[in-house]
């Protein structure tokens, strides 16, 4: 039933991660789910790029090295994190948005569309047990120095996946009543 499987998503962090690695079919059926995501006028924005292997390493040393040139107080402790989690993963697919050249809706609806997206993608990984979760640092900012991005494209952060032997709790919210108001 989707309404479990809604409740049943959660944040799975790299430090949770076991090294089991990740099938490229398995991968490519979470991409086929982003695909189907609603896209306003078609556009249809969401780019993604697929790192594992080396250039899952060469990510978390692009990413520290970024923090370290960029923070004006780096802590060490969290350019070692930068570096490691990267490959703790058992893949890693940058988040990218391509703006509609024409513009013809707003941005907003795009990054929505993308964020819709990535949603199928966390839900197609809890059906599949994999654990997943996004992080959009502001060093996403730096991508295009990274990798080659077209015009109009922006990096919106990565998407960590990985096996976990760990027991994941279960979720909490506060009552939905709390957040909606009737109108009549």
């Amino acid at each position: 039933m989707i309404f479990d499987l809604i409740k049943n998503r959660r944040s799975v962090f790299p430090a949770q991660y076991n090294n089991k690695p990740i099938a490229k079919a398995d991968i490519e059926k979470i991409l086929e789910a982003a695909n189907w995501a609603p896209t306003h006028k078609k556009t249809e924005p969401w780019r993604f790029r697929v790192l594992q292997g080396e250039s899952q390493e060469k990510l978390g040393l692009f990413l520290s090295l970024k923090y370290l040139e960029n923070d004006p107080n780096p802590k060490e402790f969290k350019a070692k994190k930068l570096i490691e989690n990267p490959k703790r993963a058992g893949a890693i697919i940058a988040i990218c948005m391509q703006r509609d050249p024409a513009q013809s809706i707003p941005e907003w609806e795009e990054v929505a569309a993308t964020a819709m997206a990535v949603q199928n993608m966390w839900l197609c990984c809890t059906e599949m047990g994999i654990g997943c979760y996004w992080s959009s640092p502001g060093l996403v900012k730096h991508m295009n120095d990274f990798f080659e991005m077209n015009e109009g494209e922006a990096c919106l952060g990565f998407f960590y996946m990985g096996y976990s032997d760990e027991e994941i709790p279960e979720g909490q919210r506060s009552p939905i009543a709390d957040k909606v108001v009737w109108m009549d």
